[in-house]
């Protein structure tokens, strides 16, 4: 670079009002951060309540107000300095972080870029102290004034001083709008906190503490909408130094957006690839690809495993194990999708809110009583262990076996949870009487998940796994570490059919490719493996090639629309589904079988009114 395009410059300090507006510059993009950095202060001084007042979309006036523990006023000062903080003194306690907010540099780079007064107090104090800075570099003096405990933040006429960050800020119902999702996202995991939003004088949000499961519900159905309670399944589980817990919404309820996905680590919200790769690997199997999963997970781990300091809005971690993580927040979905709504043996128990303890007592969101035990079915006659027509082989039918609805009020107390079958509509569906109400199933679309589970089962088990040798061994030219990547997981292709091997630093021979993915692209499955493994470290690919492949024969093989069943087969058909994983979806991610219970019906009918 020339002196002519760029004068030299001699290396001096910068003012410490422009360091604050740099600064400001990666904490501070819109009201929203402002809110988030504000709040967060406020859950780490352990506040219970928690209330925000806006004006014009929190340009004009934006105020923070808790009963947190208060700051003293002799440190109100040392408070709006860069990188001073009660939070963290060494760096042992930076690695083992557990507070939201510790860096030093939210109130600092906020009073540098508007109108800023603090006024706190703390609970042993008979006195309040105010603070005020007009985003220049120098604060007035604390001075006396009334407060209860707590702390209030008010900041005015944001970016005033700096027009060109002013410029980019939209419409004031867009900054309100998403000033509202940051609170949501944060009330989502502090439900034993209150918190209120109010702009313009109208109140937008008003959420109770959650008190016990009924609280839990209430706060869920607020934040994440009612259809999101309906179809929410709870997750608990527990692998070491990991817990897991939460709802994930049943496949039926998929969206066209990432928009209800929320993802808690250790109480701090996340935007993680490698949680996003393993929940979405959970979901391969029972969502179209072209549809998002919703949840709300928290996961806990000791602090040392988990590095928050790696953004500058902290919406980044780093997992010191992160394979390990990965493969716990897998399979645990992965089984409780299994279980589905029905609630299949091995299914998790009932899961608590962050922090509380499974003493709740009430039966969790998205579960219901388990499923009494079933007498011993017959396997329905899916031939050659793929599938078939249902009945048969009738003349292995047990007609001791309880297939119709007893006439018994007091039997009904043993129903199994997809009830008995009644009739079929239309040659389509199933109609069956179960305790709570009525069961519709598809029968063609669960008929098509109990032959593709069957089908997996014979492939994991190794009756699948026939390789086809190519008659001129496939060169692939790769990049060395691609190579290495290879190598180090050739058995887990050979696993699934694939053979390859290195012949050189950069190359590779394919040499066997699955049975089942006969006539494939090789190279371009290879190349694509190979990137898998580049950017998650593991790659899935084969096994959802493979399962493509198995979907398409289930769905060919199965009982088709239109065909006769007798009320024997229908039967045979529920209890079948009741024994088989992810039934509650085909392998396109439809449901299978829906129910409408008694008081829906009744709504539908207007009795009782």
């Amino acid at each position: 670079m020339t002196s002519e395009t760029s004068p030299l410059r001699r290396i001096r300090p910068l003012p410490a009002q422009l360091i604050n507006q740099i600064a400001a510059g990666e904490v501070v993009e819109r009201p929203a951060s402002v809110v988030k950095e504000l709040i967060e202060n406020s859950l780490d001084a352990g506040a219970e309540r928690i209330e925000i007042d806006l004006e014009q979309g929190g340009v004009k006036l934006l105020r923070v107000r808790d009963n947190g523990c208060g700051i003293p006023g002799e440190e109100l000062a040392l408070a709006l300095s860069r990188h001073a903080t009660s939070k963290i003194a060494s760096l042992a306690e930076l690695e083992a972080v557990v507070s939201l907010g510790f860096r030093g540099e939210a109130l600092p780079s906020i009073a540098s870029v508007s109108r800023l007064e603090v006024r706190s107090r703390t609970r042993e104090a008979d006195q309040a102290w105010a603070i005020r800075g007009d985003g220049g570099d120098r604060l007035d003096a604390p001075e006396p004034v009334a407060h209860p405990p707590g702390t209030t933040v008010e900041v005015r006429d944001l970016f005033y001083n700096t027009p060109a960050r002013r410029k980019f800020l939209r419409a004031e119902k867009t900054e309100l709008g998403h000033i509202e999702a940051v609170v949501r996202r944060i009330a989502l995991a502090r439900a034993e906190t209150r918190f209120r939003l109010q702009h313009n004088g109208r109140v937008l949000l008003d959420l109770p503490a959650a008190a016990g499961e009924t609280g839990l519900r209430q706060r869920l159905a607020a934040l994440a909408g009612e259809g999101f309670l309906a179809h929410a399944l709870a997750v608990a589980e527990v692998a070491v130094d990991l817990r897991l817990s939460g709802w994930v919404a049943a496949p039926a309820f998929s969206r066209s957006q990432a928009d209800l996905q929320f993802f808690y680590v250790n109480g701090r919200l996340v935007r993680d690839k490698l949680v996003t790769h393993a929940v979405r690997q959970a979901f391969q199997d029972v969502l179209h690809h072209s549809r998002h999963p919703a949840y709300v997970l928290y996961l806990e781990l000791p602090p040392v495993m988990v590095d928050v300091n790696v953004h500058p809005a902290k919406q980044e971690v780093r997992f010191r194990e992160g394979r390990q993580v990965h493969d716990f927040i897998f399979r645990a979905l992965h089984r409780r999708l299994a279980a589905g709504e029905l609630g299949l043996p091995g299914a998790p128990a009932a899961v608590p809110g962050r922090g509380e303890e499974a003493s709740l007592g009430e039966a969790p969101v998205g579960s219901g009583s388990p499923p009494p035990p079933l007498p011993p079915a017959r396997q329905l006659p899916l031939s050659a262990g793929v599938a078939g027509s249902i009945g048969e082989r009738r003349g292995d039918w047990d007609p001791t076996q309880a297939i119709y609805p007893p006439s018994e009020p007091a039997a009904w107390e043993e129903i199994p949870p997809l009830g008995y079958a009644l009739a079929q509509l239309q040659g389509i569906y199933i109609l069956a009487q179960a305790a709570d109400g009525l069961i519709i199933v598809d029968m063609h679309a669960a008929h098509e998940r109990i032959a593709y589970e069957r089908l997996k089962r014979a492939w994991e088990e190794g009756s699948g796994l026939r390789r086809q040798p190519l008659l001129v061994p496939l060169a692939v030219r790769v990049s060395e570490r691609e190579a290495d990547l290879a190598a180090d997981h050739a058995d887990h292709f050979r696993r699934f059919g694939l053979t390859v091997d290195r012949v050189g630093a950069a190359s590779l021979a394919v040499r066997e490719i699955p049975v089942l993915l006969q006539g494939a692209d090789a190279e371009g499955l290879l190349r694509d493996l190979l990137a898998d493994l580049v950017v998650h470290g593991r790659s899935d690919l084969l096994q959802s090639r493979v399962n493509e492949v198995l979907a398409t024969l289930a769905c060919h093989r199965a009982v088709r629309a239109n065909r006769r069943l007798t009320l024997e087969e229908m039967n045979a058909l529920l209890r079948e589904m009741e024994r088989t994983a992810r039934v509650d979806q085909c392998n396109h991610g439809r449901p299978t079988w829906v129910r409408l219970t008694l008081a829906e019906l009744d709504r539908l009918f207007a009795r009782g009114r």
